[in-house]
């Protein structure tokens, strides 16, 4: 472990904002003495969380652990989909909203407990019809549309393993992880809305289903006759013909084991091969569950909107089986922010009175370069908590969140976790922990996490080092699927027993963790080590800047130098002055060794469709090299651009 020896932290924040005392009264954490306890024994804590949950046999194993393996409450059984779904239609809740959807052309739906049941069990009498038997993989290739969250909780309800692979992705991509899990059943679409044209899902399938073991293709009639989509004959069939002729009978839900397997979510590797990871039925459900009521203090009243599309994971569980095991009312939008228009987003949260909303950073940033008076012009006083989450966010971007979003009275619970975490793993506990603008602050109760230098020993507050887990977390990933070498090598190959997740953090003076990004993306200037975080916030401290991306390239002299490519807000004008300005801005921010070499204006910055950017591929254009894999961009064409306006001004 060579790569951080030693992290320079620059950036410096002073404004904090405690708890809301009318928020904390009706919080559901608002004893702190939960860190305390939860720290001095996390199995008892867990074990407790896991009552939330109805199990068909009860547990009485907590946690078995040899390093790196983990199992959570392993002789006890329970289903996913009778814990999202079934067990609220035999309360009070059988009448509640469980999902409202809006599409992106404007129609919408809205499902109860009860009606959403009702799909669900018809749909796993198809799937068992089709022949599929539990520990079967079934691939699902769909819009952000309601057949998709029904598919998934039909898998759990007969066993099956469900493997979502997001609707962008390419027929090899989607090829790729049908071959990895070996699925017996695809289920598509047509095509799909986005941005008022249309995504060739179909036509994607049909390229990827050839030579693998697919036998069943199981077609959603999304768009109709304009999707220019065929059907083969003995292989594929349309959903919702075949729905039609199942029973209206309920379907017994499979007893599952704690530990086996709920899904494989595919992520992408550095070697090009996707990572399947492998989440348990218990463990995640138990981190699901426990994050809706700890970190967004879930009520029954709330109406909870995560924007995340569910082929991540932040849609996985924050948008099927959070809010579903926790009885929520969710909303789930088809399309895109700005689909009509700018307004969408604001639009929607007016319409059905969202109280709890959660999105990314880049969104955030990229609201924050349309302008301020958008949501401004909206109602929207329905919000009482936001949350971000998919990167580090940027004090102003989380300041203009807070003032222009939440207008000065929303908490907010900037969190951090990933695919393989299962559930947020540091965040603030909104009725208890103080927030301070770009920092995720502690780690939830339950979850043991350090800075540490190479050597694995604790960094002293002030410090920069790397992130880690110490101990293990029922929602951990349990291995890659198939691959249980690249499991241990990849996450606990450098420090026996403690989980890396790969990023670099600074551990402030009150014990808060400020994410600095990946360490990977860490620039080496004349011995001094930066976090691309610190850099990119200082940019966007200059009121001129919407969105900024820091890379390293190589330099003779100084072994690295910093570029950056910054997204203006709409109405500024680039120009050399601006230039001069925002490296001088930067000096002023955090000190003239973070001054960038250069810096390039960018009209939008390559993102993936999870709206992370890809820094990688802006190194890439940087240092003149062959662009790597694009499959995972929004928009390749961002990229294109880049690398041309890049060649001009060389």
């Amino acid at each position: 472990m060579t790569e951080a020896d030693r992290l320079d932290t620059l950036l410096r924040e002073h404004r904090i904002f405690p708890p809301d005392e009318t928020f904390r009264a009706q919080a559901n954490f608002k004893d702190e003495s939960i860190y305390q306890s939860a720290a001095e024994d996390p199995e008892h804590y867990w074990a407790q969380q896991a009552q939330y949950l109805s199990w068909q046999q009860p547990f009485s194993k907590i946690l078995e652990w040899e390093a790196p393996h983990a199992k959570w409450f392993s002789d006890g059984t329970l289903n996913a989909a009778y814990n999202a779904v079934d067990r609220h239609r035999e309360t009070n809740r059988k009448n509640k909203a469980a999902i409202i959807w809006e599409g992106e052309p404007g129609d919408s739906k809205v499902f109860t407990y009860d009606m959403l049941g009702r799909e669900v069990d018809k749909a796993a009498h198809m799937l068992r019809q089709l022949g599929v038997k539990k520990g079967d993989r079934v691939a699902i290739y769909l819009p952000m549309i309601p057949e998709l969250p029904i598919a998934m909780l039909a898998c759990a309800k007969v066993g099956a393993i469900h493997t979502v692979v997001f609707g962008g992705f390419s027929a090899a991509s989607l090829k790729d992880r049908i071959v990895d899990a070996d699925a017996k059943i695809l289920i598509t679409a047509d095509a799909g809305w986005r941005r008022g044209g249309l995504v060739p899902l179909k036509q994607n399938a049909d390229q990827a289903v050839v030579d693998t073991s697919v036998e069943k293709v199981v077609v959603v009639q999304r768009v109709g006759e304009n999707a220019q989509s065929s059907m083969v004959e003995g292989r594929d069939v349309y959903w919702h013909e075949l729905i039609a002729t199942m029973p209206h009978t309920p379907f017994a839900p499979e007893p599952m084991n704690a530990e086996d397997t709920l899904f494989i979510l595919y992520t992408s590797g550095t070697t090009g091969k996707p990572k399947g990871i492998v989440h348990s039925t218990a463990g995640y459900l138990v981190g699901a569950n426990t994050s809706m009521r700890s970190v967004f203090d879930i009520k029954d009243e709330d109406v909870f909107w995560c924007t995340a599309d569910i082929g991540w994971i932040t849609g996985h569980t924050y948008i099927v089986y959070g809010p579903l095991s926790a009885g929520t009312t969710l909303v789930m939008y088809e399309g895109a922010p700005d689909w009509p228009n700018r307004h969408r987003f604001w639009e929607i949260i007016e319409k059905y009175g969202v109280t709890i909303f959660y999105t990314a950073p880049t969104s955030i940033r990229t609201f924050m370069k349309w302008g301020h008076d958008i949501p401004m012009g909206h109602d929207l006083s329905s919000l009482r908590l936001m949350g971000t989450v998919g990167e580090p966010i940027n004090p102003e971007a989380w300041m203009w969140y807070h003032e222009y979003v939440g207008r000065g009275r929303c908490p907010i619970v900037d969190t951090w976790w990933q695919t393989e975490t299962g559930c947020a793993m540091i965040a603030p506990l909104p009725g208890l922990l103080a927030t301070k603008p770009g920092s995720a602050t502690k780690a939830v109760p339950g979850i043991s996490v350090d800075v540490v230098d190479e050597n694995g020993q604790s960094v002293a507050p002030g410090h920069g080092g790397y992130l880690v887990i110490t101990k293990p977390w029922p929602s951990m990933l349990r291995t890659v699927w198939r691959d249980d070498e690249r499991f241990q090598k990849t996450y606990f190959g450098q420090l026996p027993g403690i989980y890396l997740p790969g990023d670099g953090a600074h551990l402030d003076e009150d014990q808060y963790i400020w994410i600095l990004g990946r360490i990977d993306d860490v620039i080496n200037v004349s011995g001094h080590r930066i976090g691309t975080m610190e850099v990119e916030s200082a940019l966007v401290d200059h009121p001129a800047v919407a969105e900024a991306a820091v890379i390293g390239r190589a330099h003779e002299v100084k072994g690295q130098a910093i570029t950056a490519f910054v997204t203006v807000k709409e109405g500024v004008s680039t120009s050399d002055a601006l230039i001069a300005e925002l490296k001088q801005h930067v000096v002023e921010k955090i000190g003239a060794m973070a001054r960038p070499e250069e810096i390039l204006f960018a009209a939008e910055l390559p993102k993936t469709r999870s709206a992370k950017i890809m820094r990688r591929l802006l190194r890439d254009i940087a240092e003149g090299r062959a662009l790597g894999d694009t499959t995972t961009l929004a928009d390749p064409s961002v990229v294109e651009a880049l690398k041309s306006q890049y060649q001009d001004k060389e």
